[in-house]
């Protein structure tokens, strides 16, 4: 009798327990419940919406995924310059999306198409626009030498199409990643049916009424002029429009496309220093202890600029000045195969799959130089040079956008009139105490001379005093970074005067606008082809030995490995 009560005992028991769990798998699980709440998510009648079936990052146009890791940043094998800029520091670097090649003239040929056809130059509130994307073509120009055929032809030619552009300085680089990010969301939203099909450029997209962004997600319904005809809502998780069992454009009425869509990418931007050097080193494909140490000298395994490869032996594996009016070797099978720039893809890849991450041209990364890589504030992403910004917002509680009637356009050192923002883009100012205040990771808005050349940095700084008796003393000769101050002004007519600073006190070019650039090119020795090399330029100046490429940061785990190592495959 007691083992027959056992027996029921056990068996109500296990059917309690098999109750409860069916009746927890069902409440949180996969049939669009929340594990939170229950609620269901992407209900038909509203309520919450966000893409339950997202699976990965797509990879960004003409880019290749870089896995991030450790590596040891500035150690460069041989240190000719004796520059003192290359301490080796330990860092590591998050997962991020890299461009193959450098950008070339026919990429930002079509980048000045859009320019000009938004923003036509013919017309004088817009005619700066234009004008301050256009690359320096007079850099090819030598008081010695014969380089007319470069400077009318480079850029435009077709002979010319794949190679890397130049003449571009850092902040046109900048906007053209900008540009970019959104032509390339702009067209997935146009694929996914969140926007009308053809309308990238068309007599309906203008200055003020063209895609941002930015300004899509944060206001979409001033996107495109606030024309509903353009800018639709659909169902989220509906596949695209013109598709079977797709949302038409009368059906889609319930959400703009948002964040948790998943299908917006995140911007395109400069690589930072610390992610080119470690994308151009390519430490994934040689497991041996020396090469994980640091001591890779090249983009490329091996101490030798030629390959030693039986088919390909005695081949140069970079573009570069080979020695004194030597910018390529003697015609033949020795010759690098180009004098000047060569087409993008002209030499073999490193392990990560990247091209010319040593020569043909020397790349823009986003930081601000200093001769010094502070990783005892840092050692994580290492960065210098943010600046943070917010989205202005208007009386009216909205973000407010930028028009024709409010473009801020900035005068260069060298005279050259750039656009600080394009209309349809969302009006930014630096952030206020609103976000500093208590914070214990940023307390201003410029963090460009973080613990390093600001002026609590100098000796002549009195911290006795305060902010205002400081500044009245502080003397512009006795910064810690003795830059010209070369100024430009306007007379009462509105022409430029330029003032240029002729002191013979300054000491260095080093500022806050002075950009780092890496590489090297077809006018540097193999020395520059070391990837922890590190030099600095004006970042409003260019050059014709000067380019860049596009990076992406990449969302979600660091690899696209189904699973995590360590993990049992379920």
């Amino acid at each position: 009798m007691k083992v027959t009560k056992i027996m029921t005992l056990k068996l109500l028991l296990a059917l309690t327990v098999a109750i409860g769990f069916t009746s927890c798998s069902k409440s949180g699980s996969t049939k669009g419940g929340s594990s939170a709440t229950g609620w269901q998510i992407n209900d038909k009648k509203g309520g919450f919406q966000y893409n339950t079936k997202y699976k990965k990052q797509e990879t960004p146009p003409g880019m290749t995924s870089i896995e991030g890791g450790t590596f040891t940043m500035g150690k460069v094998e041989d240190d000719v310059m004796h520059d003192w800029n290359n301490s080796p520091t330990k860092q590591h670097v998050q997962s991020f999306y890299m461009d193959e090649t450098e950008v070339t003239n026919l990429m930002y040929a079509e980048y000045l198409y859009w320019v000009k056809s938004v923003y036509p130059p013919t017309q004088d509130n817009y005619k700066h626009i234009y004008t301050g994307v256009v690359p320096d073509t007079l850099v090819w120009r030598n008081r010695l030498g014969y380089n007319e055929t470069m400077t009318n032809n480079y850029l435009r030619h077709p002979a010319y199409a794949n190679y890397p552009v130049v003449g571009v300085n850092w902040i046109q680089a900048t906007e053209f990643c900008e540009w970019r990010t959104n032509r390339v969301n702009e067209n997935i939203l146009e694929k996914e049916g969140y926007l009308k099909k053809g309308n990238k450029i068309s007599a309906e997209v203008t200055a003020d009424a063209n895609f941002d962004t930015e300004s899509y997600i944060n206001s979409p319904s001033k996107t495109f002029g606030g024309k509903e005809e353009i800018v639709l809502k659909k169902p989220m998780g509906q596949k695209s429009a013109g598709k079977k069992g797709a949302a038409t454009a009368t059906e889609a009425k319930n959400v703009y496309a948002q964040r948790s869509s998943g299908i917006i990418l995140p911007e395109y931007r400069l690589p930072t220093e610390a992610e080119w050097e470690y994308a151009a080193l390519a430490l994934v494909g040689n497991r041996e202890y020396n090469i994980y140490k640091g001591q890779k000298k090249y983009p490329w395994k091996g101490q030798y600029t030629r390959s030693g490869k039986r088919q390909l032996r005695g081949d140069q594996l970079a573009n570069f000045k080979q020695g004194k009016g030597d910018y390529g070797g003697i015609a033949g099978w020795s010759d690098d195969g180009a004098d000047i720039t060569n087409f993008v893809k002209a030499y073999p890849p490193n392990d990560f799959g990247l091209y010319d991450m040593a020569g043909n041209v020397a790349e823009w990364v986003q930081d601000v130089y200093r001769p010094i890589v502070d990783d005892e504030a840092n050692d994580f992403n290492y960065f210098r040079g943010n600046v943070y910004t917010k989205n202005k917002i208007g009386d009216d509680g909205t973000v407010e956008m930028v028009t024709s009637e409010n473009i801020k356009y900035d005068t260069l050192s060298t005279g050259k009139v750039i656009a600080r923002n394009f209309p349809g883009s969302i009006a930014q100012v630096p952030v206020d105490e609103n976000e500093t205040y208590l914070r214990q990771n940023f307390s201003t808005s410029d963090n460009r001379n973080y613990r390093d050349g600001d002026k609590q940095s100098t000796r002549y700084f009195d911290f006795g005093a305060n902010d205002e008796e400081a500044s009245k003393k502080e003397d512009p000769n006795q910064r810690m970074y003795k830059s010209p101050l070369h100024k430009i002004s306007a007379d009462s007519a509105g022409n430029q005067v330029k003032q240029y600073d002729k002191s013979d006190n300054r000491t260095t070019l080093v500022d806050d606008n002075v950009r780092v650039y890496k590489g090297g090119s077809w006018r540097d020795r193999a020395y520059w082809l070391d990837p922890a090399s590190r030099r600095y330029f004006p970042q409003d100046m260019a050059t014709d030995y000067i380019g860049f490429r596009c990076a992406m940061s990449k969302v979600g785990p660091k690899s696209n490995k189904k699973t995590p190592r360590g993990n049992v495959k379920k």
